[in-house]
């Protein structure tokens, strides 16, 4: 039986559409996978979206099924005016086509932030004009309406540059009015992870907590407590997991990780599928 969502498709676009004037703070739903919808001022903020079954087709008859655990929340083709969406790395899951398309389709002013070395990939994937996306490395930043976005590195598994220097796995710092968040995209703990990130004093940071394992044959991420000691150490005002609950191959208990945040006194959210948090 699918992990059923906290609330979806209609509900939760009426969830989202709800606080569109509201002026106070800021709104964050969780998509599930590494998906989260940040609400600002009116404005929406997506961050890697996977709203589609695109991997479990493609993967189905092979050694490496990537069978859908839980409930998709919404088409992505239903949701509200999104001002900025991006693209942490060139993996399916953060890159899909099944999902975005309809999203750029909807959105003809969007702007799609992506690592700059992926460029050229992104273009071909989306069939899209290759000076379309905003490209960024780390050390860069671009202002899109009250989103600033920053490029940080991102392990996954390595600190991977192309020809010219540029990651081709990237998180982001987003800034928006007196707020900070941090999403990892996908990312190991890296040496200088806690000294790029802390002098942002992130109020809430997206961290993953699948783990690597290489027996999954799948780049990994950082694990429970691992995600547990970053939160702590970037002195994060919550830290709320992500990229579990997907797929049942490369998965990881929730509960493991309010284990060690607790230990480690680490604030934190575990966020149900289609779930809003408030920021005030």
């Amino acid at each position: 039986m699918l992990i059923q969502a906290y609330q979806k498709d209609q509900q939760l676009l009426t969830d989202i559409e709800s606080t569109m004037a509201v002026t106070e703070g800021f709104r964050v739903w969780w998509l599930g996978q590494s998906g989260f919808l940040i609400q600002y001022q009116g404005k929406h903020l997506l961050f890697d979206p996977y709203l589609s079954d695109s991997l479990t087709k493609k993967y189905a008859h092979t050694d490496k099924p990537h069978t859908r655990i839980s409930e998709l929340v919404i088409q992505p083709q239903a949701l509200p005016v999104i001002e900025v969406v991006t693209s942490s790395h060139n993996h399916t899951d953060h890159l899909d086509a099944e999902t975005l398309l309809p999203i750029l389709a909807n959105n003809p002013a969007i702007k799609l932030v992506i690592p700059e070395a992926n460029r050229l990939f992104v273009a071909e994937r989306l069939k899209c004009r290759p000076d379309f996306p905003i490209g960024l490395n780390d050390n860069e930043n671009v202002t899109i309406g009250p989103f600033r976005l920053y490029g940080v590195p991102a392990a996954h598994n390595t600190l991977e540059r192309d020809e010219a220097g540029k990651l081709k796995y990237m998180g982001f710092i987003a800034e928006f009015g007196p707020y900070k968040v941090y999403h990892s995209g996908d990312t190991l703990w890296y040496e200088g992870i806690v000294e790029t990130l802390q002098p942002f004093k992130v109020d809430v940071a997206f961290l993953p907590i699948n783990g690597n394992k290489p027996e999954r044959k799948v780049a990994g991420n950082l694990n429970f407590e691992e995600a547990a000691k970053l939160g702590k150490a970037i002195e994060a005002k919550l830290t709320v997991p992500h990229h579990y609950h997907l797929f049942g191959f490369n998965t990881e208990d929730p509960e493991n990780f309010v284990r060690k945040a607790e230990e480690y006194k680490t604030p934190y959210k575990v966020m149900r599928l289609g779930e809003s948090l408030e920021i005030i």
